[in-house]
């Protein structure tokens, strides 16, 4: 079995990822759910009102 190139393998998997966390923020923002992030250390609650909207059409 041939060994896929790690490097281009875990680049997608991390494109994947990011674009997964993004639509799931968007999909908060616009049903009105509120998220919690990670700023300076500390949890912080947004709204979906604080929630920026997602740039690429979603």
């Amino acid at each position: 079995m041939a060994k896929k190139n790690p490097d281009k393998l875990s680049d997608q998997i991390d494109a994947g990822v990011k674009t997964a966390i993004s639509k799931a923020i968007e999909k908060h923002r616009r049903l009105g759910e509120s998220i919690s992030i990670l700023k300076d250390g500390k949890v912080v609650t947004l709204t979906s009102d604080q929630i920026p909207p997602l740039d690429d059409g979603f």
